[in-house]
């Protein structure tokens, strides 16, 4: 199914962090890797994520969503910084999927639910920016969750604990890796009226 026909179905607008794996992908130890990720649109029976790693249309995905548990799925398009997946269920697991996603769209319709403590971390809007090392090369990144001391990112590059760089503006140093991302401290606490705007501005370009 194409993007276009999906976004003419009955689907719910909602995102809801996971992560997932691709067959080609490992790491250094030849151990599969896994990235994190976050869905755009769901319905029972295909979703769209949002991703740092595109995969290829055909290929199967493995993915985990702390809401809605494992699938098996494989990917029929693909967009820039994401895919569509169509999901490998049961009817009975179909029908559950269904009411979770009637459950989480009340819930994110309710105001009471949307208010965060002033330095929590928080899922921006903007999923993507970029990482500029202290050479200068960049790669692009995967915003997992962020807060006004550092953010968690996920990314094709996988620096080392240590390593200085900057995640959009903000620079910082690697302090932590996980399965499927590492933390960034930032040198400095940022303000979190203007955290999304230093988060996903993108890098100077240097002149010739």
């Amino acid at each position: 199914m194409s993007v276009a026909e999906f976004l003419r179905q009955r689907a719910v607008d909602v995102a809801v962090s996971g992560s997932y794996s691709l067959p080609r992908w490992y790491d250094c130890e030849g151990k599969l890797r896994s990235f994190a990720c976050r869905t755009k649109r769901v319905s029972p029976f295909r979703m769209i994520v949002d991703v740092p790693v595109v995969g290829k249309v055909g290929e199967r995905v493995t993915s985990y969503f702390q809401d809605f548990g494992e699938f098996q799925s494989t990917i029929s398009a693909t967009l820039k910084s994401g895919f569509l997946m169509e999901l490998d269920m049961t009817r009975a697991r179909r029908a559950w999927m269904s009411e979770k996603l009637t459950w989480l769209e009340k819930k994110q319709k309710d105001d009471s639910i949307r208010e965060l403590r002033r330095d929590a971390r928080f899922v921006p809007q903007v999923s993507h920016t970029v990482l500029t090392l202290a050479d200068g090369s960049t790669h692009p990144c995967f915003i997992i969750d962020v807060s006004t001391a550092g953010v968690a990112v996920s990314s094709e590059h996988d620096p080392a604990v240590g390593t200085p760089l900057a995640v959009g503006a903000c620079v910082g140093r690697v302090i932590r890796k996980f399965n499927h991302g590492f933390a960034v401290k930032f040198a400095e606490k940022q303000p979190r009226d203007d955290l999304v705007r230093l988060i996903v501005r993108a890098p100077m370009l240097k002149s010739a």
